[in-house]
């Protein structure tokens, strides 16, 4: 599966990779290995929680690893000259009056919050493929409104 970034996104995740096997793992050995000095590991929660912390780690280098395997950068210069809603495009939507801009990412980038909308949410594949000046109809838990594109960046 490929995962979609922004030139930001990769370059986060490359740094939180760097991150988690250069601070983070460290940390937790130490914080181990401190813990097995205690004693009994039974009955130390010092240790069960350090473990915890560590697999959480593990995991999380894992899927950053495979996220970073399989992406593809968003050239979202190139986005903007194109004349239809791609991956890295920013759309302005009308919706009831009120107008919004979207950026459309890959799942690993989306904030919905800081109007960041993944490429396969029902907003994002709404937009995916449109022009400038298309009607869509988008169903989402609220129900079903119409949006209009009013211009791709």
């Amino acid at each position: 599966m490929t995962h979609y970034l922004t030139r930001e996104g990769y370059l986060k995740l490359k740094n939180e990779l760097e991150y988690l096997k250069t601070v983070a793992r460290k940390e937790v050995i130490e914080r181990i290995a401190n813990a097995k000095e205690l004693g009994d590991l039974k009955e130390n929660a010092e240790y069960a929680e350090a473990k915890d912390d560590q697999g959480m780690i593990e995991s999380r280098i894992l899927e950053v690893e495979e996220t970073l395997k399989h992406s593809e950068i968003i050239d979202e210069t190139k986005q903007a000259k194109q004349q239809f809603v791609g991956v890295g495009s920013t759309v302005v939507v009308s919706c009831n009056g009120r107008t919004c801009d979207y950026m459309i990412v890959g799942t690993d980038e989306a904030d919905p919050g800081q109007s960041r909308i993944s490429y396969e949410s029902p907003l994002g594949r709404a937009f995916i493929h449109k022009r400038a000046g298309e009607k869509v109809m988008v169903k989402v838990p609220k129900g079903e409104f119409e949006y209009v594109i009013m211009e791709i960046k």
